[in-house]
């Protein structure tokens, strides 16, 4: 019985590598992100389930990125008067076009579009936690290309949760924990 709680514990210890793959955010090499001065970010999609929480979510993050003083974030009223006046469809998720002319309206020199994947409690058996996960992609206005995108994930059910009970850590604590890991990754990544 012992033999078989050994070989358990050694093949849990091997097997857990492999259920925490890390994706790296990407950064374009040849661009040069200090002629980024003026960024638009656009509203979120929301795969989430959870209704109207896209909002919030980017209202965290526009507010953060314009903490950092490394650019200027133009107000989510200026970008909803330019997405209106050219008449973007599906702002969450633009045409390279869109992108352009709505970069030429507002005098951005890049847009961030986002999706929020998970937003909310989740539950394992008896224990619940609060998730977040949010994927983030800024675009140059002028060639239209990708040039840096990032994922962040918090939050979630721990072990000491599964153990101990207890409800994990509150929805405003971990949506700042990752935005804050988005913002590290585009300026430090």
């Amino acid at each position: 019985m012992r033999l078989v709680k050994i070989v358990l514990l050694v093949s849990l210890v091997v097997a857990l590598p492999a259920c925490s793959k890390m994706i790296t955010p990407y950064h374009d090499q040849n661009m040069d992100f200090s002629g980024i001065e003026t960024v638009a970010v656009l509203p979120f999609a929301n795969l989430s389930g959870q209704r109207n929480v896209e909002g919030r979510v980017r209202d965290v993050f526009m507010n953060m990125f314009i903490a950092t003083g490394g650019v200027y974030v133009l107000p989510a009223g200026e970008v909803a008067r330019g997405i209106s006046r050219i008449q973007i469809v599906e702002p969450t998720a633009p045409s390279v076009e869109e992108i352009q002319k709505l970069g030429e309206v507002l005098h951005a020199d890049a847009v961030i579009t986002g999706m929020l994947k998970e937003y909310g409690e989740v539950r394992s058996g008896t224990a619940a936690s609060n998730v977040i996960s949010l994927s983030l992609q800024m675009i140059e206005v002028k060639s239209g290309k990708v040039i840096w995108t990032g994922n962040s994930t918090k939050g979630g059910i721990s072990v000491k949760d599964r153990l101990l009970g207890g409800g994990g850590q509150p929805m405003n604590q971990i949506t700042e924990e990752a935005v804050s890991d988005l913002l590290h990754q585009l300026f430090l990544g």
